[in-house]
């Protein structure tokens, strides 16, 4: 008589080999099919039968287990994280409304390809149960595809460009809020020649301000008063240059952040020009460098810290099988001494 070997049990790794996906896409399909598409599923459910593997049922129910954390993906560059306060804001907000619950927050950045390539890995592999995505820019946000065709759940802080419709949201009245401050701006502080530093024009927050500030100047607008912004300070100081450049005579500038607000301020005393006596200045959002700045920035209020509060509430409804909502917050005029 001859003994047989037993033969080797088929494994994970059997799997994934077979149906040509990775480790990690075969688990999801073994937890019930979250975050992987359908074409990648039925390979897997075709190589299980091929191969004859069978699930142990312990390692399944470790499997099973949530990350029991959420991802803070912010896609800007590393420095704009220590330049703009209002993403310590939402993050610091996001991370004590998910205290409330005992959820770690997780900060991923993927301001740059190699990052959001590392990013997605990163969230695929299930380290985290869902992600609040903040500052999404239109062209660059291909990794996101990646995320929602794997049903993976996402809230972004703003309207996510090219997304709206697959992504819930929570995001400020950008356009009431620019015409709001216009219409201050020109009948509370009788300004007449009104200019404006935009935010970027692939973000929603840029053309919902800029559309806002068009729409109450109405026939008075004047392509001269616009000089765009990314809403960094260097970007700010530039754009101030070329609006006294174009349009010496402006009398008012509405600027699309704060942090591009106190630049132009800078710009404007280096210039000769009083603020806001010579021109007026108003920002966006009442971040903490509006006190800071001389004379105080006026500014419009953005509620970060409801935006915070919603996103998670939000997003925790879409991990529990909950629809995804979308929800568009007031903002506040705050009048302080530059306008």
């Amino acid at each position: 008589m001859t003994e047989h070997a037993p033969r080797k049990r088929p494994t994970i790794e059997d799997v994934a080999r077979e149906s040509g996906v990775s480790r990690g896409t075969v688990s999801r399909v073994l937890n019930g099919g979250h975050w992987v598409s359908d074409e990648a599923r039925v390979a897997v459910e075709r190589a299980i039968k091929k191969t004859g593997y069978r699930i142990n049922p312990h390692a399944r129910n470790l499997a099973t287990a949530r990350a029991n954390s959420i991802a803070f993906l912010l896609t800007e560059p590393q420095e704009r994280l220590f330049e703009d306060p209002n993403f310590s804001t939402l993050m610091r907000e996001a991370a004590d409304a998910l205290a409330e619950r005992d959820i770690p927050l997780v900060l991923l950045m993927a301001g740059s390809d190699d990052e959001q390539r590392r990013a997605t890995d990163f969230i695929m592999a299930g380290h985290v149960d869902g992600a609040l995505l903040v500052s999404s820019h239109r062209g660059r946000e291909g990794f996101l595809k990646t995320l929602v065709d794997a049903e993976v759940p996402v809230i972004a802080c703003g309207i996510p460009l090219g997304y709206e419709r697959r992504i819930g949201y929570v995001a400020a009245d950008d356009l009431d809020g620019a015409r709001d401050m216009i219409a201050y701006l020109r009948d509370v502080a009788g300004r007449s020649r009104i200019a404006t530093i935009t935010g970027p024009q692939d973000t929603s927050g840029g053309l919902g301000r800029l559309e806002g500030y068009r729409a109450e100047l109405g026939d008075a607008y004047d392509e001269r008063l616009v000089a765009e912004g990314d809403y960094s300070r260097a970007s700010g100081e530039r754009a101030m240059r070329e609006l006294l450049e174009r349009a010496p005579d402006l009398d008012a500038v509405f600027v699309a952040n704060d942090v591009m607000a106190a630049a132009a301020i800078d710009v404007l005393h280096a210039a000769g020009r009083l603020v806001p006596s010579d021109v007026a200045v108003a920002g966006f959002d009442d971040a903490p460098i509006a006190t800071r700045v001389s004379p105080a920035l006026t500014t419009m209020r953005q509620p970060f810290e409801r935006i915070a509060q919603e996103m998670v509430r939000m997003l925790l409804d879409v991990i529990e099988g909950r629809p995804a909502a979308r929800m568009t917050l007031p903002t506040e005029l705050v009048r302080r001494a530059s306008a």
